[in-house]
């Protein structure tokens, strides 16, 4: 008659390969020397204490292979770069900055505008700020369609452009739009107020979108069409501002969307600050040519 031992024998045990508890044989945990465990990490193979269990879709993962995992999940992108957007917040916070300028002019129109209005002669004399500020203002009451009509235009296109392109990239293209179409108004007119400029260039910017994605642009073309007969027919519109505004539009769309893949967000900055170069040195090296 033979007795059995108290306790296995060491091969008895399981054996591990990698850690070593305080007895031979026995697993612990690798960030936990002390901790007998015979979980292991299901990516790595490690032996886990419960303090470093992470659940994953098959067992268990340590704490440094979720880390991993995370850093290589691809970051969801809008269709030509940034962020995904929910909440079109730049729409809405250019919205709010034309309706709040309006409503400084409802105060008092004449010291807004003869402060802040786009006018070349100004500008050649030092007043840099008018090429921004003038984009942000618009005919004085009690005239109201000029701000409605454009920030019902913003309203309906913003926020589809702004998912699409993503927040700053549709900041950039509405911005340097109310730019280059200043600058053709200081090339080529005299004083002009408005989002008009701007708001062509996101026409301009839905013609590159939908093209760039495959959709009929026909829509569109007859949107642009339109608009731009009705610059030429109505009294008292700046078709400067309204086409300098749509060209720049088109052109800073077109090298969003068409930049290559590779470094595709250093290429769309570059060339966004290349534009803004561009329209600087027009109005530094160029008098005001019209009158």
């Amino acid at each position: 008659m033979t007795t059995q031992p108290d306790h296995p024998s060491p091969s008895d045990r399981p054996q591990d390969r990698t850690e070593q508890g305080p007895y031979d044989g026995v697993p612990s945990c690798y960030r936990h020397p002390d901790r007998e465990t015979y979980v292991r990490c299901q990516r790595c193979d490690r032996p886990i204490c419960p303090d470093c269990m992470r659940v994953a879709s098959v067992g268990h993962q340590c704490v440094e292979c979720v880390r991993e995992g995370s850093r290589s999940v691809r970051r969801a992108e809008a269709p030509f770069g940034g962020r995904p957007v929910t909440t079109p917040v730049v729409t809405w916070t250019l919205v709010a900055i034309n309706v709040l300028a309006y409503l400084g002019e409802v105060v008092n129109a004449p010291q807004v505008l003869g402060r802040f209005q786009m006018s070349a002669d100004y500008v050649a004399a030092g007043e840099w700020w008018r090429l921004f500020t003038g984009a942000f203002l618009h005919a004085p009451p009690p005239t109201y369609w000029h701000i409605l009509f454009n920030m019902w235009a913003l309203y309906v296109i913003g926020p589809q452009l702004e998912r699409m392109l993503g927040s700053a990239r549709f900041a950039g293209v509405y911005l340097l739009s109310a730019l280059g179409g200043s600058v053709a108004v200081y090339l080529f007119g005299s004083a002009a107020v408005g989002a008009s400029g701007a708001i062509y260039g996101l026409f301009g910017a839905m013609f590159v979108v939908a093209r760039r994605l495959g959709y009929d642009v026909s829509g569109v073309l007859w949107l642009i069409g339109i608009n731009v007969v009705l610059t030429f027919v109505i009294p008292g519109i700046s078709w400067q501002g309204h086409l300098g505004g749509l060209v720049t539009g088109t052109l800073v769309t077109a090298l969003f969307a068409y930049a290559p893949a590779k470094k595709r967000s250093a290429f769309q900055l570059g060339t966004a600050l290349a534009v803004l170069v561009a329209c600087v040195l027009l109005v530094a090296a160029l008098p005001p040519l019209g009158g």
